[in-house]
Formats: structure tokens, C-alpha cells, sequence
């Protein structure tokens, strides 16, 4: 890592260099020392040919012309019904709440967003549009670009809505455009002197792949377009995945027989599925989790980049800029151990060489906390992947009590619609602040066993911890001795065996155990409330990114947001996005229609599933057809969960069963 050279051109500099203040500059380095790859050497500013502020005055013109043009094609009938057959609207981004569209799409685009969100915190100049803020407004310019990146990307979205080949045409001139201006940004300034001279290029690595999976997504819906056929007129949007789920669990499957033995291989199998997220036949993860995953992915790698090119580069500045004359401050100071009478400077270069082989550890720790903070970070977002899919089979089947642990009305309500907008967020937000946790822990942690027992056991020196344990091995022998000695006597002495279960025998001797040990058993909860303490922390900074489980006790979970989050979550999307209930709904919006009369469209339905036609001009149908519909829709409304809390009320109204209402009694 440290080449010879630059240590002899250091050594050789006189103490008086590093006393001013201007020592650790840069500047003041030898040019002629070969730096290495992580030091961030002065790098000077490169303007790109295609400036930021030139590239979002350019194409934000764009895009709200595209924006405006698709909502003049697809008209809404929102306002004005009977006015020019509908005026033009906002087009809807995505349906979060319905399994159609193309959820990998999607997920580009709010990996574009949320990276784009990610560089304007360090930006000296956080909106785009305005070159050269001053301090003073850039806290205003920051909350202004909140609102701008979303409105400057909303097009690349909004193309896959409307299901056209326009919007396909549009889609791919827009992510080609934005594709192609970021990468030859960065290739015309591949470095930066923002932090580290890689960083800028490092972390617009997730936007540069998302804006690339764009590019190729929409030419080939674009091309699909033309070959693949059209559907029919009565098949509704997104039907075809809630008839699969349908199948699926009507379906008789064999069970197999299971023996009564399970294998270790069978056990480790299973805790790995656990884990690892595996798709299973008739289900799809909701888009709402597939955006959440996605952006927490995004916002663990640039936390880890940041940690990363914050602290590795400066540590090893000093490793590199570490001299004689340092060294002799830390001997002074006893942070060194030295053999040298008096710390004469002409024979410091072993505790030199102990100073940077200390400084290369406390990298080595760095970098592996933060290897192992990301990987515990990704295997629990896996992790939370498999309880979802869990949690939302259980509610679709109505076990309530398996989710929640109590019992819970599965309707929409004011604070379950914030908790389901705001999912995503808090799941991107709990990874970082997780991930930040997890790195200050294992960073101490590591730092602690390295310099308190692996240093200590290849010098020779500073074996203060192991002095301390061996000064009390009494008082640990003692303590070892006081747990061995109550399970032996509880398992031999104070348990008698009988022919149905174990009872407790010689109780004086129990008793007159307890009391004579009860100091000793002071002693050692001491410990078990130091190992609680530590388990406690190790657990939730772990678990901290997972928003299916409660870091509280159950009684006090409701002050959890980021549990209580996810079961409003939950609450809106069975509620809303039953598979079952759509998957019935859909067949009777399907069923063949009397003669002369066309059947129910999809355009029928606005904001649910209308099953019933209007009043005026209602045709009488056969008794059977008429029987048959309402037989399912009882059925549906009977036996799925998301409808029990309307399902009294819907059965108690004749008119929702077509009969006439009685008059009332005078």
C-alpha cells in the first residue's frame, strides 16, 4: 500500500515542516511521490461539455411537452363527463394497487429518482436550473429540488401508462436522451474533486444502470407492440394474474408424506429458504415492495460508498505522512510501546513500523465492518421479502391472529392510506440509518478484539486484558463453579422422575441452596444483564432495516412507526388488492350477457367493481344466469377477509340483492 520512496522522503523531512499548521494539506506533499489510488490527491475541476444546468434547461422543456401531449391523447373523464367526450388530465404515474404494468420499469425509474436525490445532498448547487447558490438560499434550493426531480422524471413513467405506442415512442427518445448525456458526462469527467476523486463517478453508478435498463425496456415494448396481438375487447387490464392465483390455490395437490425424522441437510435447506427469496407459482410481490427493496438497495450501496471514500482515504494520508518525529510524540504519550531508552529519535523505526502496521489494522477493521454491515443489511432485506409474502397469504386466507397477534379490522382507514404512501420511504430510510448502526458497532467491536487480543497476541505487549482475566480467575472460576454446581444438583438432586412427568423432591436442600448462593447468583446476573444489554443492541441494530418485525414488546408495538407502518401497510393492500375477491369479481364482469345486449365493460368500473347495471334500461336475464351471479358474489362476500368489515352492511340493503324495498310499517 506504502511504496518505499514516499517513506524515505518523509523520513527525511525535519520536525519544524510538521509543526505548521498547512502540514496535512495536500499541497504540500512531494509532487514527485507517487500517490496511491485511494489518497484524494488535488484533482482539478473539469467542466463536462454538456453542462448539468445546460442538460436540465434542455430536457425539463422536454419532458413537459411529452407530459402535456400524452395527457392530450388519453383523455379523463374527471371533471367534465358530457364536455368534449372528457378534458385532458394527469396522467397517473403508476397503479400501485393492481397487478399489471411492468414492475421492473418501474422499479428503474424511482431508482433513477431516489439516486438523483442521493447526489443533491452534497451538491454545492442542489438545483440544477440555478448555477452558483449562495449558502444562505441553498437550504431553499434543496427543498425545491425535492419537488423538481420527480416533476423532471415524471415523463419516463408516465410513458408505460397509458399502453400506447406513442407513449412507448416517447419513452424510449426520453431514456435514450438522459442515457446517453449522463454517460458521456461521465466519461468526459470521470473524476471529481468532491470528497474523492471516484466518488462522483462511483455513485452515479445505480442511475447510469437503471437509465440503461430503460433504453433497452422500452424499444421492446415498443416492439411488442407491433407483433403481439391484440386483446380481446371483454378481457379487462391485469386479470390474468389474479385467474393464475385463482388456479393455484383451487388446485388439489398431492401432500407428501413426511417422515418423522428430519435430515440436518432437509434443516439447513429450510432455514436457507428462510433467507434467500424464491418466487412461488400464483403469487407476485405487490409493486409497493419490489419499489421498497429496490430504493433500500440503492441507499445501502451509496451510505457504504460514502463511509467507504470518507475515511479509507484520509487513514491512509496519515499512514503515508506518519514520521520519526511523530512517532516520538505517541512513545511520550505511552500510545506506542518502546524498547528505546528515552524515545531517541535516530532508533524509532520499529515503533514507526508499529504506528502504520496499527493505522493499516484500524483499516482492515474499517473495511471489514463495513463488508459485514452490508451483507447482514442485504440478507434481511431478503429476509423481509419471504416474511411478506407470508404475512399477505396469511391475510388473503383471513388468519388474522398469525400476522398481527391480535385482532384486527382489515379496512382502509386516514392513517393506514399515510402509512401506505409513506411505505417505501421509511424502508429506504430505516436501511440507512440500519446500515450507519450496524457500521459504528462492528466498527468498535472489531477495533476492540483487534487491539485488545490479536495485536496483543503477535507483539508480545499490551496484554492488559488478558493481565485483568488472569488477576480474577478466582473470581471467574468461582462463578463457574456456582453454575455447574445448581444444574448438577437441580438435574441429580432436586428432580425426581416419575412414570408421567418430573417432580420437585428434597426441598430443604433446595431452599438452603438458594439462600447460600443467592450473592454468587448476584454476581452472575451482573454478567446476564451485560449479555442482554449486548444481545439487545446486536439484535435490533441487525433487525433494524426489517419493518415486519417490532423492536418493542408486543404490549408497546403501536409506538414502533416503522412496524406500525407496515401493518397499515398490510391493511390497504389485502383490503384493496385481494386477489381472490378480484379474481371473482373479474369472472363476473366476464359472464356471457343475454341476447342483444353486450355484457359489462371494464369502463363501467370507476374507483371498484360495479357487478350491478344502472336501473334505467335493465333488460330481464335468464333466472339461472341471474342466480348464478349472485351465488358467487355471495360466496366472495362471505368467505374473503378484506370484505368482512362491509360484508353486514352490503347483505342488510335489499336493493344490493335486486329485490324491491319493502314500505314502511306506519
Amino acid at each position: 500500500m506504502v511504496n518505499n520512496s514516499a517513506l524515505a522522503v518523509h523520513g527525511s523531512l525535519a520536525y519544524d515542516d510538521f509543526a505548521s499548521p498547512d502540514w496535512y494539506m495536500y499541497e504540500t506533499m512531494d509532487p514527485e511521490t507517487p500517490q496511491d489510488d485511494m489518497s484524494p490527491s488535488v484533482v482539478p475541476g473539469c467542466d463536462p461539455t454538456i453542462p448539468y444546468n445546460l442538460y436540465h434547461i434542455c430536457m425539463a422543456p422536454v419532458s413537459l411537452a411529452v407530459l402535456i401531449a400524452l395527457s392530450l391523447l388519453v383523455k379523463r373523464k374527471s371533471l367534465c363527463k358530457n364536455c368534449w367526450n372528457g378534458v385532458p388530465g394527469l396522467l397517473s404515474p403508476v397503479n400501485f394497487l393492481e397487478a399489471e404494468g411492468h414492475q421492473g420499469l418501474v422499479a428503474a425509474v424511482f431508482g433513477i429518482l431516489f439516486s438523483s436525490l442521493c447526489m443533491l445532498v452534497l451538491d454545492e448547487d442542489p438545483l440544477p436550473l440555478i448555477a452558483s447558490s449562495s449558502q444562505h438560499h441553498r437550504e431553499y434550493w434543496k427543498i425545491m429540488a425535492l419537488l423538481y426531480y420527480p416533476a423532471f422524471y415524471y415523463p419516463l413513467i408516465a410513458c408505460a401508462t397509458i399502453r400506447r405506442r406513442a407513449g412507448y415512442f416517447a419513452g424510449c427518445l426520453l431514456s435514450w436522451c438522459h442515457c446517453a448525456v449522463h454517460i458521456w458526462q461521465k466519461v468526459d469527467c470521470p473524476q471529481s474533486p468532491k470528497i474523492y476523486r471516484y466518488y462522483s463517478l462511483l455513485s452515479d453508478v445505480p442511475l447510469i444502470l437503471c437509465l440503461v435498463v430503460l433504453s433497452v425496456w422500452y424499444p421492446a415494448l415498443l416492439v411488442s407492440s407491433f407483433t403481439q396481438e391484440k386483446p380481446a375487447p371483454q378481457e379487462i387490464l391485469g386479470s390474468g394474474y389474479y385467474k393464475e392465483y385463482l388456479k393455484t390455490i383451487l388446485a388439489k395437490r398431492r401432500h407428501k408424506r413426511s417422515s418423522g425424522k428430519v435430515s440436518l441437510l432437509s434443516r439447513a435447506q429450510m432455514y436457507l429458504r428462510s433467507y434467500i427469496y424464491t418466487p412461488q407459482e400464483g403469487f407476485q410481490v405487490p409493486l409497493k415492495l419490489v419499489l421498497s427493496v429496490t430504493t433500500a438497495v440503492i441507499a445501502v450501496y451509496q451510505v457504504a460508498l460514502l463511509l467507504l471514500v470518507v475515511f479509507i482515504p484520509n487513514i491512509q494520508i496519515v499512514r503515508a505522512g506518519m514520521t520519526k518525529e511523530i512517532t516520538v510524540l505517541l512513545v511520550q504519550f505511552g500510545v506506542i510501546p518502546s524498547e528505546n531508552a528515552g524515545g531517541i529519535p535516530g532508533d524509532m523505526a520499529q515503533e514507526l513500523h508499529t504506528v502504520k502496521h496499527y493505522l493499516w489494522s484500524l483499516e482492515v477493521c474499517y473495511i471489514c465492518s463495513l463488508v459485514v454491515s452490508c451483507l447482514l443489511t442485504f440478507s434481511m432485506l431478503l429476509r423481509s421479502l419471504v416474511r411478506h409474502r407470508a404475512n399477505l397469504k396469511a391475510l388473503y386466507r383471513g388468519a388474522v391472529l398469525d400476522v398481527f397477534g391480535r385482532a384486527r379490522v382489515l379496512h382502509p382507514s386516514q392513517q393506514a392510506l399515510v402509512c401506505w404512501m409513506s411505505f417505501a420511504s421509511f424502508q429506504t430510510a430505516f436501511a440507512c440509518l440500519g446500515l450507519l448502526i450496524q457500521q459504528v458497532i462492528f466498527f468498535t467491536c472489531t477495533v476492540g478484539f483487534t487491539f485488545l487480543v490479536v495485536i496483543p497476541l503477535q507483539s508480545g505487549t499490551n496484554m492488559h486484558l488478558f493481565k485483568i482475566l488472569e488477576n480474577m480467575w478466582p473470581f471467574w472460576l468461582t462463578l463457574v463453579l456456582a453454575v455447574l454446581v445448581q444444574n448438577l444438583l437441580a438435574h441429580f438432586s432436586f428432580l425426581e422422575r416419575g412414570p408421567l412427568q418430573k417432580e420437585l423432591t428434597n426441598r430443604r436442600a433446595l431452599y438452603v441452596v438458594s439462600y447460600l448462593l443467592f450473592p454468587i447468583n448476584v454476581l452472575v446476573g451482573v454478567l446476564a444483564a451485560v449479555w442482554r444489554t449486548v444481545i439487545s443492541a446486536l439484535y435490533n441494530a441487525v433487525h433494524f432495516c426489517q419493518l415486519d418485525i417490532s423492536l418493542l414488546n408486543r404490549g408497546v408495538e403501536a409506538f414502533d412507526p416503522g412496524y406500525r407502518t407496515y401493518c397499515h401497510y398490510l391493511t390497504v393492500e389485502v383490503s384493496q388488492s385481494h386477489p381472490g375477491m378480484k379474481a371473482f369479481c373479474f369472472l363476473l364482469l366476464q359472464l356471457p350477457g343475454p341476447e342483444r345486449q353486450p355484457g359489462l365493460k371494464p369502463t363501467d368500473m370507476e374507483e371498484g367493481i360495479q357487478l350491478m347495471q344502472p336501473v334505467t334500461g335493465m333488460l330481464r336475464v335468464s333466472k339461472s344466469k341471474q342466480t348464478r351471479a349472485r351465488w358467487w358474489l355471495a360466496y366472495t362476500l362471505l368467505n374473503n377477509p378484506s370484505l368482512l368489515a362491509c360484508r353486514k352492511a352490503v347483505l342488510c340493503d335489499p336493493t344490493a340483492n335486486g329485490t324491491q324495498p319493502r314500505p314502511a310499517r306506519p
